[in-house]
């Protein structure tokens, strides 16, 4: 039993926060925005590339559920899907962040492992990171697609390909968005493989 009135109304205001910005998600725009970034990535994967995933504290951690989901598995097992998460090697991540700077700890790895026909799932909930936005620069220059997952506020990036707003404000519920729609394009990739 909740024990305050006021942790009451917490737990309802983030349960209906959730419902709605669902309700937002169901509507026919974002379901063919979603449908296209599976096919784009379902493309790659065809022509033997990977998927590229980036992002900072929760957005990194949801950078590498999705690449586990796809090199692992998700819903069955089957043969694992190129997938990559920059966000998981410390060494890389601490050298490139002391020696050149924490903005550039996406890109340098980029230039290194990444090839033309590449996807980068870009995750940024402000769409403002200095690290991704020098890793959208590379990509472009390397013919990688780019696909930002942000929030609702940004609308065009540059450098980017595709930008996926989640329809919610608050920085957690943009997140929960984030990693529906990832497992939803999991999903549908797996489907088809």
């Amino acid at each position: 039993m909740v024990k305050t009135s006021k942790n009451k109304e917490i737990i309802n205001t983030n349960l209906n926060q959730s419902i709605k910005n669902l309700k937002i998600l169901q509507e026919i725009k974002y379901q063919r925005l979603i449908y296209k970034i599976f096919e784009i990535c379902l493309k790659a994967i065809k022509k033997n590339k990977k998927i590229i995933f980036c992002g900072n504290g929760g957005s990194a951690a949801d950078s590498q559920h999705l690449t586990a989901e796809l090199v692992s598995k998700f819903l069955k097992v089957r043969k694992p899907i190129p997938a990559i998460s920059l966000t998981t090697n410390t060494s890389s991540l601490t050298s490139i962040g002391n020696d050149f700077g924490y903005d550039y700890i996406f890109s340098k790895q980029l230039i290194a492992l990444g090839s033309k026909g590449d996807v980068m799932i870009a995750i940024s909930t402000s769409g403002k990171s200095k690290n991704i936005i020098e890793a959208l620069k590379i990509a472009k220059k390397k013919g990688i697609f780019t696909i930002l997952f942000t929030g609702e506020k940004i609308n065009k990036m540059k450098n980017c390909n595709i930008v996926f707003n989640a329809p919610a404000k608050r920085v957690d519920r943009i997140q929960e968005l984030h990693i529906l729609v990832g497992h939803i394009i999991c999903e549908l990739i797996e489907n088809e493989i």
